[in-house]
């Protein structure tokens, strides 16, 4: 087993909802937290909330989400759609012993993390006590289908979402030829200096991602050289078709949650975001709050930091888990 980059922290295998999945642990008693990373990224991505939280007296236990570093990464593509992916969330407690009827873990979710915390708790409302998005709000499910919405505004132009979902495996044998490639250039604050784009055409028959993002020309402050080389790893090891399958189920969740149509999240929520974020796109405290709140009955706060992008808990740890802090102190 690798040792863990991360001072105090441990790894371990369990099965949880039919797979194999390696979780990151630090603390051995206090509330559970269980955080979600997204996409593309790894346990690794909490590196500053593990030990904060767990010095804090909390229980900190941290998923590689199926398809991702060590854990099991199915073949079928529809064993990534929300329930499955929910199921693991599940799973992960029940593992840890945290047992249905008695205590609740808390789930933090960064991204597409963020998406499977808030339908973990939709899907399984007697198992999470609280809940906390990072970058991606929980709006309700939309009465059109998401890929229509989608391809219908981008026409034959180059979108990353349609993108992963072409036939054949295109965007992850991208992807998996280059990972550092991809990583170096995702991986970056929103002000980060960059080399000129190599494809400009707008059009999707001109090229993939990579060489429309312009590569770094060096690399943030919050990103060390030996953090890139851990994450390149990772996926050099998993690949990426695991995480690009999240994306192809975003057609498939949307028809399977139906029954979700009118509920609502009513556990407390925190949202935190970076406020140059392009998920919220320019979107402000207050009216992120006027939206959330027609789905979240108990929005306790929703924290926008300044300057910030996307990797909001590595970009400023500080101000993430001062909010987090905060927000599980107060319940």
């Amino acid at each position: 087993m690798e040792e863990s980059p991360v001072a105090g922290v441990t790894f371990r295998f369990i099965e949880t909802n039919g797979i194999r999945m390696r979780i990151a642990e630090m603390g051995d008693e206090g509330p559970l937290v269980l955080l979600a990373h997204g996409w593309p990224e790894s346990w690794y991505s909490w590196r500053h909330q593990i030990p904060a939280l767990a010095n804090a007296g909390y229980r900190v236990v941290v998923p590689e989400m199926r398809g991702y570093g060590e854990t099991d990464a199915p073949e079928s593509v529809d064993d990534y759609d929300i329930v499955h992916l929910a199921g693991d969330m599940v799973g992960v407690l029940d593992a840890v012993g945290v047992k249905e009827g008695e205590e609740k873990a808390t789930i933090v979710g960064h991204d597409w993390g963020a998406v499977v915390a808030a339908n973990s708790v939709l899907l399984h409302p007697d198992r999470f006590s609280s809940l906390v998005l990072m970058s991606v709000p929980y709006r309700a499910r939309s009465t059109q289908s998401p890929m229509d919405a989608m391809t219908a505004r981008v026409g034959d132009n180059f979108f990353y979402i349609l993108y992963h979902n072409e036939p054949g495996g295109v965007a992850d044998a991208e992807y998996d030829g280059n990972p550092r490639g991809l990583l170096s250039r995702l991986y970056l604050s929103p002000d980060s200096p960059r080399e000129a784009p190599e494809v400009t055409d707008p059009k999707r028959s001109a090229g993939g991602w990579i060489p429309r993002l312009g590569a770094p020309k060096g690399l943030p402050g919050w990103l060390t050289p030996e953090d890139l080389d851990y994450y390149v790893t990772q996926f050099e090891s998993s690949g990426f078709r695991g995480g690009v399958n999240y994306y192809r189920n975003f057609q498939r969740n949307w028809e399977i949650t139906e029954h979700l149509a009118d509920a609502k999240i009513e556990v407390p929520t925190l949202f935190i975001a970076g406020q140059k974020d392009v998920v919220i796109g320019g979107a402000t405290a207050p009216m992120l709050t006027k939206m959330m709140e027609q789905t979240v009955t108990d929005l306790r706060d929703v924290v926008i930091v300044p300057e910030i992008g996307h990797w909001i808990q590595q970009e400023d740890p500080v101000a993430t888990n001062e909010a987090l802090l905060s927000f599980l102190n107060s319940l």
